[in-house]
Parts: structure tokens; sequence; C-alpha cells
């Protein structure tokens, strides 16, 4: 009995911190600061503390996980309204890099080494500080990198290529499933589909794993 009572209560906090997170915006995963983590760890201490104390029930994991995820929700309103208490809460960007000039303030006020700034370099194809014009430390711990002139990849202006359409491919068929949606949004239909199945020897549906067309492109077709 008391280990279905704690995996209710794991299902309750699960389902809380998923809502939670849910409403909170996909930001508070992908761009965590310093105000994010701290929230981050909360909630899980929150939830995990309950699971293992007899006296807290599943009615006090709801308070606790709804009335701090309230917490979070009006913290994040207000900052982004007030700007002076975004900054003390998330911080603000901070340029390592500048003119191609290291500033060692800066290292030092992020408790950044060198090391660690040549790894995150690195990570943005930039292998020595010289390649490197400007490179600014987020406020979620990456690291954005603007390269010299003489070390950014050429663009097509700078070849003097004509300028194509930039088109988004859509998967029609994924793990054997028909995407219908993707299909007609995409002026398709699931004739035109079998059609183009047919032409590379395709018979069924059930031997594709996955399909993704392309504006101007034939249908790519990876079977099973």
């Amino acid at each position: 009995m008391e280990l279905l009572g704690i995996g209710l209560e794991l299902f309750i906090g699960f389902i809380c911190l998923f809502i939670l997170t849910k409403l909170l915006g996909r930001a508070t995963i992908t761009q965590l600061t310093t105000f994010d983590f701290i929230s981050a760890l909360v909630l899980g201490e929150l939830v995990g503390n309950a699971l293992y104390d007899a006296e807290v029930g599943i009615s006090k994991i709801l308070f606790a996980v709804i009335f701090w995820g309230v917490l979070i929700y009006l913290t994040e309103l207000i900052t982004q309204k007030n700007i002076r208490l975004r900054l003390i809460l998330e911080g603000k960007p901070a340029i390592i890099i500048r003119n191609g000039k290291l500033s060692y303030k800066e290292l030092k006020r992020n408790r950044l080494d060198v090391d660690q700034l040549l790894h995150m370099l690195r990570a943005n194809n930039a292998f020595s500080i010289r390649e490197v014009e400007y490179a600014i430390l987020e406020t979620d711990g990456t690291m954005s990198v603007l390269p010299k002139s003489d070390y950014a990849p050429p663009t097509k202006k700078d070849l003097h290529i004509p300028a194509s359409k930039s088109s988004l491919p859509i998967a029609f068929v994924s793990d054997g499933r028909l995407l219908l949606k993707n299909l007609t949004e995409s002026g398709f239909d699931e004739q035109w589909l079998e059609d183009e199945l047919k032409k590379q020897g395709i018979t069924s549906l059930k031997h594709v794993l996955y399909a993704e067309w392309q504006e101007g492109g034939p249908l790519f077709i990876q079977k099973y």
C-alpha cells in the first residue's frame, strides 16, 4: 500500500510539473537562466521531498507546485515589463571578445577562464581567438560568436551566385504513419502520394519508414 501511495504521488507530481513547464513556455527549458535553474531545483525538491514524507499528502504537493508555479509565472510577467528587474533575475549578455580583443575584465566578472572560453569557441567552429571579432556570453550560458570577415564562410552574395527561394522540408510519412495534415496543407492528397510511391516501386505505405517533400524537388523516401 505504501508503494502504491508513492507511485500515485510520483504520477501526480509528474503531471503537475509537466503542465507547469508547458504553461511557463519552452524558453524555460531551452534558455535556462540562473533564475530558471533555481526554480527548476526548487520544483524538483518540492516533489521529491514530499514523496518520502508521510505527513505530506497529494493535496499539499499540488498546493506547493501550483503556488510555486504561480510565483514563477508572475515573476516572468513582471520581468517582461520591468527591464531593471529582468537584469537582476536573468542577467545580461557579456561581450567577452570585442573588436577581436579579449576582455580580461569580463572573463573575471563571469568567472570564466581561458580554457573554458576556448572550449566554447570551438563549439562555435572557431579554433583560435584570432578568428573572432565578437564573442558574447548569453544569459543562458551559451556563447554567440561572430567571426572576422577573413574567417567567415563565404555567402552566395560573396560568390555572386543568384539567390534561390528557401523552402522547408515537410514530412508526409513518419514511422510508417501518414501525416495527412502535412500532406493536405502542402496541396496534395493521398492519391498523389500513392502515385509517387509507385514511381519508386513501393506498393504500400506500410513499407515506408519516412517520406519527405520539399518544394522544387522529388519526394524523398526511406524504406524500412
